[in-house]
């Protein structure tokens, strides 16, 4: 009798808990909820992410020794196939743009790209392990980490119509300063 009892009110849980209800498709497009910020106002937070408030914009001065100096307006660094490894002959253009990011506090995004071969998912996850492999080479020569933004395009902007050697310029990571 209290097998059966015992049995009879687990069914009637079972059975309970797996009722439906009704959900309304809301499609492709579905509104997205309103976010709404945990900073009272007239807090004084600036919460817009602008880079003349952050202190980290480049003045006009710091924008012209930046294009004036050779070595400072190299701003790709090139990879061999399927690598993410530095190579020698980029050292000083990245120490180079460690003592100006260091000297100014300015902001970079390292851009990561990859040639079209491979996969879309392989070509991403190498685009960021060459953003990757810049940043960390720039924060071993002093730079904050809080400086540093690492994107990854992958094959995004390849050239799909290159062959051999050729699709050697598509495998880089990009130095671009914030406010140029």
């Amino acid at each position: 009798m209290k097998k059966s009892l015992l049995l009879a009110s687990l069914l009637a849980a079972l059975f309970a808990g797996c009722s439906t209800t009704e959900v309304e498709p809301m499609g492709l497009n579905a509104p997205f909820p309103e976010l709404e910020s945990d900073t009272a106002e007239g807090s004084g937070a600036d919460l817009s992410g602008s880079e003349a408030d952050s202190g980290l914009g480049l003045d006009s001065e710091e924008l012209a020794k930046l294009k004036a100096s050779e070595v400072l307006s190299e701003r790709s660094i090139y990879f061999d196939f399927d690598s993410f490894a530095i190579k020698a002959e980029y050292e000083n253009v990245i120490s180079a743009h460690a003592s100006f990011i260091t000297e100014t506090n300015a902001k970079v995004v390292l851009y990561g790209n990859a040639s079209y071969e491979g996969s879309h998912e392989y070509n991403l996850s190498l685009g960021q392990k060459r953003a990757v492999a810049v940043r960390d080479a720039l924060i071993s020569l002093g730079v904050s980490d809080a400086n540093i933004e690492t994107v990854s395009f992958g094959e995004e902007y390849a050239n799909q119509e290159c062959t051999g050697s050729a699709c050697g310029q598509d495998r880089r990571t990009d130095i671009s300063y914030e406010g140029e």
